[in-house]
């Protein structure tokens, strides 16, 4: 049996409605260019991996991947996945683990797991559970765990990270033990409102096609999460289930569980916003950092 948690955006689809005890060591060989990583507009990206990833790795960001990860708590309803794993799991693999938050909060869930989160950068914090590690590698190359290791593979939010999904979905195929879950979500940023009244002009829906088309030109489409269930299926997961949930990007929705999901949505694109678009724009696009500066400009907080 076989999971797939993709979350895109449809506005028809949901209702509306301490410290740790050991310390991380990386291996001494890592370039000290690796880990101060490349500045670039302000910013600081990986210096490590086979592909030019488009998101920064600097404090800023890893700020931003912790209020994510607050918002994908409130959307799962405080659960940390949807997929049904066994109560006491021996091995967990956290696909582009970020700050690492989801990991080490597996860990202290699940202290018989080990658990392991990878990434093109160091920038997880030293101090972690004991039954927790993080280690420097890229997902879009050959992994070198061994095959049937592994009871539940997570991934989530690789915003135009990966180009070979069908790599990276076969190979958690062969590295999951029989009944092993893989659990994908990201957010999919396509406009939308209750009442069908975002101008077809707006900034909103101009940001988002630029994201579409940075994605495309990278060949590490945006629409690859409305893709995987068939990818799943096709590398030979079975009983895939995808559930999607509406991520309003504003907190104006009655509902208080989506006012504060929207309200942590306006926070993660103010800080996000910046750091997926200028990188891309200037670099894949070709545009002057002065356009790209203002498609980032967008009143987040106006009703959507």
């Amino acid at each position: 049996m076989s999971y797939d948690d993709s979350e895109l955006i449809e506005v028809d689809s949901f209702p509306d409605e301490g410290f740790a005890e050991s310390i991380t060591e990386y291996a001494t060989s890592i370039a000290s260019d690796i880990r101060r990583g490349i500045e670039e507009n302000g910013r600081t990206y990986p210096a490590f991996g086979r592909n030019e990833y488009g998101l920064p790795i600097d404090e800023q960001e890893q700020d931003r991947n912790d209020l994510q990860h607050c918002k994908f708590g409130l959307i799962l309803g405080d659960r940390l996945h949807l997929a049904p794993i066994a109560e006491e799991p021996a091995n967990i693999l956290d696909l582009g683990t970020g700050s690492g938050i989801w990991a080490i909060d597996m860990a202290d869930k699940h202290p018989t797991a080990n658990v392991i989160g990878v990434d093109v950068a160091a920038v997880q914090p030293r101090w972690v559970p004991p039954n927790c590690s993080f280690e420097i590698d890229d997902v879009e190359s050959d992994w070198l765990f061994r095959p049937d290791t592994f009871d539940f593979i997570h991934g989530r939010e690789f915003l135009l990270a990966i180009r070979d999904w069908d790599r990276l979905i076969s190979q958690s195929f062969h590295h999951l033990k029989p009944g092993g879950y893989l659990e994908l979500s990201s957010s999919f940023p396509e406009p939308g409102s209750d009442d069908d009244t975002i101008p077809a002009n707006s900034a909103w829906v101009q940001f988002t096609e630029t994201f579409f088309e940075i994605g495309e030109k990278i060949g590490a489409s945006g629409h690859a999460p409305k893709r995987w269930k068939a990818k799943l299926e096709a590398h030979g997961f079975e009983d895939v289930q995808e559930f999607i949930f509406k991520i309003p990007s504003s907190p104006w929705p009655r509902d208080r569980r989506l006012k504060h999901i929207g309200a942590l949505e306006v926070a993660n694109l103010d800080k996000g916003a910046e750091a997926l678009l200028i990188r891309g724009m200037t670099g894949v696009l070709g545009r002057p950092k002065e356009e790209a500066t203002v498609c980032v400009m967008i009143d987040y907080n106006a009703p959507n």
